[in-house]
């Protein structure tokens, strides 16, 4: 986003172009207003700036919760039941799809998101009583389909690994996908729940490239250390899938195969992919982020962008988000297919066994009158 900022002369307003300017460790530039704010902020240039931005810090708010398990209705996401233990993320990640998620909090998608987080300290009370209700069917529970439950502030709160241990003495199977390899934290538990196909984990690669990886994910992982994490986890006994996620044109779609070759290698089982999302605020967020970072690919990738669905930088319909259409997605989708058989990829299936489940026991149970 370029501010534009007002200073007085003698006869009139004249305009002057301020670009934002990246701060270390962050991805989004700027802290652009949420759709839902009644007014918009303008940084004002009245020689008092300082030339470099000052740190930003996180700062971690607890939020109470009514309800824990969110259930999933839409057609195109492969679990029923999910558990998100923050909002925000502090990875970063400038694509990150759940970033307009925070206006509904009345803060703003780019940095408030990956700065100003939310904490459910109060998670696993919530989930175990949850699993005690009589009408509860398990399903897998995924963690991490909306934010990161491996993000920096989990080695504080350790809020995900309360949630791992629930989940263990019910018997329930759960599904984690990360970026971060924080979660070999937590491989004591994820080593014996896989034992009874109670437990995968899918880690995320978005691009080898160390140096487009501390731009465009300043604080996850880097990539080598996910693939380490692979093998860690493979060699533990849990199944691990591969995500690539997102492909993004021009600037890493030319990586697929070679991140799917070296995620085998280090003991994937399976793989999928996401295209790239830009839905609602994060379409300009990543539009900014390009013009001030790879200025000379800007255009080139989000023309490509609009290929995948049709004219428009994005199509929030079932089926066709995750995955676009037309000549470039088909192009994508084909080359995955021909990694699969090069690689043995998705030879073998991942069980997930949801008939050891066993309701939390909560103490003496009080007979029925009747």
């Amino acid at each position: 986003m370029v501010l534009w900022v007002t200073s007085m002369s003698d006869d009139e307003f004249e305009k002057i172009r301020v670009p934002n300017s990246p701060r270390k460790g962050r991805g989004a530039i700027s802290n652009q207003d949420s759709r839902y704010s009644e007014t918009a902020r303008e940084k004002i240039d009245d020689g008092w700036w300082p030339e470099e931005a000052p740190p930003l810090t996180t700062t971690v708010t607890p939020e109470t919760a009514r309800s824990i398990i969110t259930h999933n209705r839409s057609p195109d996401i492969p679990f029923e039941l999910s558990i998100n233990t923050y909002r925000g993320c502090e990875h970063g990640c400038i694509y990150c799809y759940a970033r307009p998620g925070h206006a509904h909090m009345g803060l703003s998608p780019g940095l408030d998101f990956e700065s100003r987080l939310f904490a459910k300290p109060d998670a696993a009370v919530l989930l175990r009583k949850e699993l005690s209700k009589k009408t509860y069917h398990p399903s897998p529970i995924a963690l991490g389909a909306n934010t990161d439950p491996y993000q920096p502030i989990e080695r504080e709160w350790r809020i995900t690994r309360q949630i791992l241990e629930i989940l263990r003495d019910c018997r329930h199977p759960v599904s984690i996908t990360t970026k971060s390899a924080l979660v070999e934290r937590d491989l004591d538990i994820l080593s014996a729940m896989a034992r009874d196909d109670l437990a995968q984990v899918q880690i995320s690669i978005t691009t080898l490239d160390k140096s487009l990886a501390r731009i465009m994910e300043p604080r996850a992982t880097s990539p080598q250390r996910r693939l380490q994490t692979i093998r860690t986890l493979a060699a533990a006994g849990v199944p691990v899938t591969v995500m690539v996620a997102p492909v993004i044109p021009i600037l890493t779609d030319a990586e697929l195969e070679a991140i799917l070759a070296q995620a085998a290698a280090h003991g994937a089982i399976r793989a999928n992919y996401i295209m790239l999302r830009l839905p609602l605020e994060v379409a300009e967020l990543f539009r900014e982020w390009l013009e001030t970072h790879l200025p000379l690919k800007a255009k080139h990738v989000l023309a490509r962008m609009r290929d995948l669905h049709g004219g428009k930088l994005y199509d929030s319909h079932f089926g066709l988000r995750q995955y676009g259409s037309g000549v470039y997605a088909e192009l994508i989708r084909k080359r995955f297919q021909l990694a699969l058989k090069k690689t043995g990829l998705n030879t073998a299936e991942i069980r997930s066994n949801s008939e050891l489940f066993r309701r939390p026991d909560d103490g003496p149970v009080q007979t029925s009158l009747f």
